[in-house]
């Protein structure tokens, strides 16, 4: 299992305060104790009883919740949308009882990917832009998966036992903490936290044996190439030989063996071969991800328009020379150079080329230059185009709001909490068009929902017992108390979660 490899300055900063101790205690131990021992240990009542399926979810959740805080999150509609999927087609060919998959990226450049617990796997920037076809991608991404189905993260825990348990223990009173003040550094320090309790699970090989052939066959039932796995792992073992002195991050996580590269090689030689087409969106999202690594640094963003500038000029692929225009697009943006920005758009479109995600950048380019009306009826011809693409849902929220049309807003976003229940951005956007036709009591409601999705419990609380006292209406004071009794009992599942850990 790999590992973050370079949290922000926040998450760093966070986990020398939040978590010093037990990682003083676990550097006293030698690295062998440490890591897990070839040979995994049997799940049985331990891991039953120390960290089942659903209590690791929870801490998942928990862990997640507070991610999306993270400087380093990217919460890109369409890049989540494409990465979960991906996961989600991978997963349905995994052994029975595998939890769901979400896969969210992290603006990272190094070659790299990380799995949390309960089924939360994150992506670096910097692996996507690295993969030379979608088959790659999906092969490190089945690797990944391999060790959430066979639960590497939940024995390792076990195995570990109290040392592990303290670690976890320090994250999980961080989390909650964290959750009365979202502006606090401890809300911004998840993926720290995570990958350090991850870097002290070091897997065995054997370990690392069982997450390639589970991944394998998930590549291969889900119908890729599956010399895509090994492809992107010999490519890296290359890369590592090459420039020894520094090495590969992904190659130390993930410490590949010429046996294990073997291992592959003949598993694919024993499958029959899918003739396996790379989709649009896999090169869409790789050009957006080259641009979105830089963090907004102004010559990483330069080099990065420049670089796919370039492919673009020596592609003979229509559907790349019109990802990595986009990318180009997609960078002007980011420097709000809009007449260029237009200049790649206009050319990422010549010759009738479309996607969802170009779509969406006119709605961008329209919004950011003013014309709400040219933007609102974009949006609305991309979402009756593609309406399972969440960043089009989004486009006509906010298009519907910056043209002032808030209660046509109201009716959109509720129907698109309905469709996409699990989006806390749409609870916000609802809150806000609430709040400027003057309920104040469903501004609140909404709010409190937002904040409750996000982790903010005691915030959430505070809006409802702020629209109860607004509220005239008996039924709906009724209800509101209903939802801050909820709240409140979920705030005593999480201490009561913290001290099982502590005891």
């Amino acid at each position: 299992m790999a590992t973050l490899s370079r949290p922000s300055s926040r998450c760093l900063r966070a986990i020398a305060a939040a978590l010093l101790a037990p990682f003083l205690m676990a550097s006293a131990l030698p690295r062998a104790a440490l890591a897990q021992p070839v040979g995994l240990p049997d799940l049985g009542d331990s891991a039953s009883t120390e960290l089942s399926p659903r209590l690791e979810r929870r801490l998942g959740e928990a862990i997640m919740t507070d991610s999306e805080h993270d400087p380093d999150y990217i919460g890109d509609p369409a890049i989540r949308q494409y990465l979960t999927n991906l996961g989600g087609r991978l997963v349905a060919g995994a052994p029975p009882g595998a939890p769901d998959i979400r896969v969210f990226a992290v603006r990272d450049s190094e070659i790299n990917a990380f799995s949390m617990p309960g089924g939360f796997i994150g992506v670096n920037a910097g692996l996507v832009v690295a993969a030379e076809n979608e088959s790659e991608l999906a092969g490190v991404l089945a690797h990944e998966i391999g060790h959430v189905v066979q639960r590497h993260i939940a024995r390792g825990l076990v195995q570990q036992k109290q040392n592990s348990l303290i670690m976890v223990a320090a994250l999980l009173a961080a989390v909650v903490a964290a959750r009365g003040n979202s502006q606090a550094p401890e809300a911004a320090m998840a993926f720290g936290q995570a990958a350090a309790i991850d870097s002290q699970l070091g897997f065995s090989r054997d370990a690392e044996r069982e997450a390639d052939r589970t991944g394998f066959d998930m590549l291969n039932a889900a119908g890729f190439n599956v010399n895509g796995m090994a492809a992107f792992f010999g490519r890296l073992m290359q890369l590592t030989s090459v420039n020894e002195g520094t090495g590969n991050v992904f190659t130390r996580t993930h410490p590949l063996s010429i046996e294990r590269m073997s291992d592959m090689q003949n598993r694919a030689r024993s499958v029959p071969q899918h003739s396996y087409t790379d989709s649009p969106d896999f090169y869409f999202v790789r050009a957006k991800l080259r641009v979105l690594q830089s963090g907004g640094n102004a010559q990483e963003t330069l080099d990065a328009i420049r670089y796919l500038e370039s492919r673009a000029r020596d592609t003979t692929n229509g559907v790349e020379r019109a990802a990595d225009l986009y990318g180009v697009a997609t960078g002007w943006m980011m420097r709000r150079d809009y007449a260029k920005a237009s200049q790649a758009y206009m050319e990422a479109t010549s010759g009738a080329r479309d996607h969802f995600m170009l779509a969406r950048l006119a709605v961008d380019l329209a919004l950011a230059q003013g014309d709400t009306a040219h933007a609102l009826e974009l949006a609305r011809a991309a979402y009756a185009r593609w309406p399972q693409q969440l960043t089009l849902a989004y486009a006509v929220g906010e298009s519907l709001q910056r043209a002032g049309r808030d209660r046509e807003a109201v009716d959109f976003l509720r129907e698109q909490i309905g469709r996409w229940s699990e989006e806390s951005g749409f609870r916000q956007m609802l809150a806000n068009s609430y709040e400027k036709l003057g309920n104040d009591v469903a501004s609140r409601r909404n709010m409190a929902d937002y904040y409750a999705m996000t982790g903010a419990l005691p915030a959430a609380v505070e809006q409802l017992q702020q629209a109860r006292r607004i509220s005239k209406d008996f039924y709906e004071q009724s209800q509101i108390d209903a939802q801050v009794r909820d709240l409140q009992r979920k705030q005593k599942e999480e201490q009561d979660l913290l001290k099982r850990f502590q005891s």
